[in-house]
C-alpha cells in the first residue's frame, strides 16, 4: 500500500485511560482472547510461493517461537489461536511473561529457557517442529555485551538447533534498522543475525518490519502512552518534527502467519503505511486516550542529558539517548505492497491506535521489558 500522511483527527469518543497495573481475571483474560476475530484476507488468492516444497500446514502442526513472550510474540499468539493453531511452543527466559501468557492462553505450552545457553531444555522443542518464528531480540541497553549475546550468540545455537531437529521452514523477524543510517549495537548485530539466518541453510523467510505499536507493549510507544497518564508535562525533544512509518502489531502479526501458512521464502521490508511525525503520534495518542497532558518541546541536547541521567540510576532504561539518536536519523523506508504480496491490508493509523488503547481487556496488560 502507498504511504499517507498523517496529523491525526479529533475522536468523539474519549474513553477510559488504563492502568498499568490492572490484572484482570483469568475468565475476563479467556474472554478477551476467544473474541478475537481472525483474519480473513485471501491468503492463497494474493501470495507467491517462491518454494515448490512448500507444504501444506495442518492447525494442528508444531510452531515455535523463540524470545515469544514479548511484543510480537504475546500477540502473534492471540493471533495463531484466533486462527484455530493448537500446538504453539513459547520459548523465553522471562519467567513473568511466561506466566502472564500462561493466564492469557493456558493451552500454548510455555517454556522457561536462556537461548544464549545450550540446553536439552528447549532445543528438544523443536523436535517435530514445523515452523519456528524467530523472535528472540536484545532491543535497548547501555553497553555491547547483552546485544552480541542474545543477537547473536542465541541465534547461532538456536540455528543449530533447527538443523539438527531437521526444522523445514523458519522465519526471521529481524528490524528495519538493518536499512537505516543509524549505527549502534542493535543495528549492528542484526545485520549479523540476518547473515547467520541466511547463510544457515535453512529454508527461510525475513521480515523487517518498522517501529511497532499495539498491544502488550512494554517499551516505545505503550511505555509513553504510559508516561502520558501519570505526566502532567510530557517533554518533546526539539520541535518533535521526526516522520515515523509506525506498523501496526496485529498487521505484522497476520504478516507472519500467511508466512506460516504460504511458505515464504525471501526478505521483505515491512513498512507502515503512514507517514506520521513523532509529534503528532504522542498528540494522538492523547487524544485517543482522552489526557490532560501538557506537551511542552524542550531543546534536544537538554532532552539527550535527561536520557543519560536516567540510564545512570536504572540498568534497564526504557528509552536510551542511542534510541533517541535512532529517532532523529532521518529514515525514510520503503517496503513491500503487503496486500498484493501476503493479502494483508493494512489497518488506518486512527483506528489501530484506537484498537490499541481502547480494547477493555488487553489495552491494560503490560509485559515485563524484554530487554
Amino acid at each position: 500500500m502507498k504511504p499517507s500522511s498523517a496529523t491525526g483527527r479529533p475522536s468523539s469518543a474519549t474513553g477510559r485511560p488504563s492502568s498499568a497495573t490492572d490484572k484482570p481475571s483469568r475468565a475476563r483474560l479467556l474472554r478477551a482472547s476467544a473474541s478475537i476475530e481472525p483474519s480473513t484476507s485471501p491468503f492463497k488468492a494474493k501470495g507467491r510461493n517462491l518454494s515448490s516444497e512448500a507444504r501444506s500446514l495442518a492447525k494442528t502442526d508444531k510452531i515455535v517461537l523463540t524470545g515469544g513472550a514479548g511484543l510480537v510474540g504475546l500477540n502473534l499468539v492471540v493471533e495463531l489461536r484466533a486462527a484455530g493453531y493448537t500446538q504453539i511452543v513459547v520459548i523465553d527466559k522471562l519467567r513473568e511473561n511466561l506466566d502472564l501468557l500462561r493466564r492469557i492462553h493456558p493451552e500454548v505450552r510455555c517454556v522457561h529457557a536462556d537461548l544464549a545457553e545450550p540446553s536439552a531444555t528447549w532445543e528438544r522443542e523443536l523436535e517435530g517442529c514445523a515452523c519456528a518464528v524467530l523472535l528472540h531480540a536484545h532491543i535497548t541497553g547501555l553497553s555491547a555485551a547483552p546485544f552480541v549475546r542474545n543477537n547473536i550468540d542465541a541465534t547461532r545455537l538456536i540455528l543449530a538447533a533447527l538443523r539438527a531437529a531437521r526444522v523445514p521452514y523458519v522465519i526471521d523477524v529481524s528490524s528495519s534498522v538493518v536499512n537505516s543510517v543509524a549505527d549502534d549495537d542493535y543495528t549492528r548485530t542484526k545485520k549479523q543475525q540476518e547473515r547467520l539466518v541466511a547463510e544457515s541453510g535453512l529454508r527461510h523467510c525475513c521480515l523487517r518490519p518498522t517501529l511497532m505499536f499495539g498491544w502488550f507493549d512494554p517499551k516505545h510507544l505503550g511505555w509513553l502512552a504510559r508516561l502520558m497518564e501519570k505526566a502532567p508535562i510530557f517533554p518533546i525533544p526539539g520541535d518533535g518534527r521526526f516522520m515515523r512509518q509506525p506498523l501496526y502489531q496485529r498487521d505484522f502479526c497476520r504478516i507472519i502467519r500467511a508466512c506460516i501458512e504460504q511458505e515464504k521464502i525471501g526478505t521483505y521490508d515491512i513498512v507502515g503505511d503512514t507517514q506520521i511525525d513523532y509529534v503528532d503520534i504522542i498528540r494522538a495518542i492523547k487524544r485517543i486516550k482522552g489526557l490532560r497532558t501538557i506537551i511542552v518541546n524542550i531543546p534536544y541536547g537538554l532532552f539527550d542529558a535527561l536520557l543519560r541521567l536516567y540510564a545512570a540510576f536504572d540498568s534497564r532504561p526504557p528509552f536510551t539517548s542511542a534510541q533517541l539518536k535512532a529517532l532523529t536519523a532521518g529514515d525514510h523506508f520503503t517496503g513491500v505492497d503487503t496486500e498484493r504480496e501476503f493479502g494483508i491490508r493494512l489497518t488506518p493509523f486512527e483506528d489501530a491506535m484506537r484498537e490499541t488503547h481502547r480494547h477493555p481487556i488487553y489495552s491494560s496488560i503490560v509485559p515485563a521489558p524484554t530487554h
